[in-house]
């Protein structure tokens, strides 16, 4: 059994957005040289997440509203995770609910996705650097 590891390092411009990896993650693979096993896509952040969903605008709007009607950013003092100095409590359930990682089945050195399946880094906390891991694991 082989094993291939890499990181992804983002840094949004908006404090909220999602990006697309599936090209990257495909990469990856394909670098690993690995034909039959698994791929972990992980978030190695608190307030960022890893999810599969449809490449569609309209979702992804759909999304942002839906996380920011279920955890409002403002008014920041309604959480006591900010009594500490922060301000992203908001961004730490977004992520709950989002998730922190992703597996993906690889078939003939492929990601074995179902229809419109993509992968998608979630930010939630941005304007900073934070990390995905990628971790192949197969023959």
């Amino acid at each position: 059994m082989k094993s291939f590891r890499k990181e992804l390092w983002f840094n949004l411009p908006t404090r909220l957005g999602f990006v697309n990896i599936t090209p990257q993650v495909e990469a990856y693979l394909q670098e690993s040289g690995i034909m039959e096993g698994l791929i972990l896509i992980n978030a190695m952040h608190i307030t960022a997440s890893v999810f599969i969903n449809d490449d569609e605008s309209g979702l992804h709007h759909d999304y942002e509203k839906w996380l920011e009607k279920l955890a409002p950013h403002e008014p920041v003092s309604s959480y006591r995770h900010n009594d500490t100095g922060e301000d992203n409590a908001d961004a730490h359930m977004k992520r709950q609910v989002m998730g922190r990682e992703v597996v993906v089945a690889v078939t003939n050195g492929q990601l074995d996705f179902g229809t419109w399946e993509q992968i998608f880094y979630g930010e939630f906390d941005g304007k900073r650097k934070k990390r995905v891991l990628i971790k192949i694991i197969g023959e």
